[in-house]
C-alpha cells in the first residue's frame, strides 16, 4: 500500500493532509523519516505519525447503548447519528445494522462489515429481535389472550401485503410486553400494536439473535463485540 493512503487508512488525516505531514518530516518509516507518499508499506513495516505508531483499522463490530433522540442513519439531520457516539477512528466509515427509530433504545449494532450486516439482517435467516414495549392502554385478561393469539398467528399492517410472521409476545404486567419479532419491516412493533387498537410510549431493544445488550453500558455508551459474539452470526 502507498504511503500516503495507508496514512489516510489509518488516522484521521486526509490524503492531502497527509502529504503535507509526510512534506514536514512528520513521517517516519522502521525509524526513518520519509517524505515520498508513493512509498510501499507493508505489514512488516513500522509506520509512526508524530512519534505515533500507525496500524490499519480493520473490521469492526460494535455494540451501543442507543439512547432516544439519535437516528440510524449515514447522512446528517436533524437528529444526532448513532456513529457519532462513537469515539473511534474512522468511526464514519460505520453503519447501523437494522435500523432503530429516532426514539426507540437500547441494542444497535454497528459495522464497516457488509458481509457480517448482511448475516444479521438478510431475512432468509430470520433472526429474532426481542423489544420491550410500554403500552399506554392496559392489555390484561381476555383481550390479552387474543392479542397474543393475533401476534403468533401474524397481523397483518395498513399499507402491507403479507401478515407479519409469527410473533411471540409476553405479557410482564398490563403496561408491560415483551415481543419477539423476525423481520424488520418499518416501525413493525409500534404498527403492531396500533393494529390491536393499543399504543406504544416506549419501546427498548433488549436483544439481537443470541446477542442480548451489555447491561454495564449506559444510553450512549459503547463497546467492540468480542471474537466470540461476532462468531454468534
Amino acid at each position: 500500500m502507498r504511503l500516503d493512503r495507508f496514512l489516510s487508512e489509518s488516522t484521521e488525516l486526509t490524503r492531502g493532509l497527509a502529504k503535507r505531514a509526510l512534506s514536514r518530516g512528520e513521517v517516519t518509516v522502521n525509524g526513518e523519516p520519509e517524505k515520498k507518499g508513493a512509498r510501499h508499506v507493508g505489514d512488516e513495516d513500522r509506520v509512526t505519525w508524530n512519534g505515533v505508531p500507525l496500524a490499519l483499522v480493520g473490521l469492526r463490530h460494535i455494540m451501543l447503548h442507543k439512547p432516544a433522540g439519535v437516528e440510524c442513519t449515514a447522512r446528517r439531520g436533524l437528529y444526532p447519528r448513532a456513529v457519532d457516539l462513537v469515539e473511534a477512528p474512522k468511526a464514519e466509515r460505520l453503519r447501523p445494522v437494522g435500523r432503530l427509530d429516532v426514539e426507540t433504545t437500547g441494542l444497535l449494532l454497528l459495522t464497516d462489515d457488509g458481509q457480517w450486516s448482511h448475516r444479521v439482517t438478510s431475512p432468509k435467516r430470520a433472526c429474532a429481535k426481542v423489544y420491550r414495549a410500554t403500552l399506554a392502554r392496559p392489555l390484561a385478561g381476555e383481550e390479552a389472550a387474543r392479542a397474543v393469539a393475533a401476534f403468533a398467528e401474524g397481523v397483518w399492517l395498513e399499507g402491507e401485503e403479507a401478515a407479519t410472521r409469527p410473533a411471540e409476545l409476553e405479557l410482564v404486567d398490563a403496561h408491560r410486553a415483551r415481543l419477539t419479532i423476525t423481520e424488520g419491516r418499518y416501525h413493525q412493533v409500534r404498527r403492531m400494536f396500533a393494529a390491536i387498537g393499543n399504543h406504544v410510549e416506549a419501546l427498548h431493544r433488549e436483544s439481537v439473535g443470541a446477542l442480548r445488550l451489555d447491561p454495564a453500558l449506559a444510553p450512549g455508551e459503547w463497546r467492540d463485540l468480542t471474537e466470540q459474539e461476532v462468531a454468534l452470526f
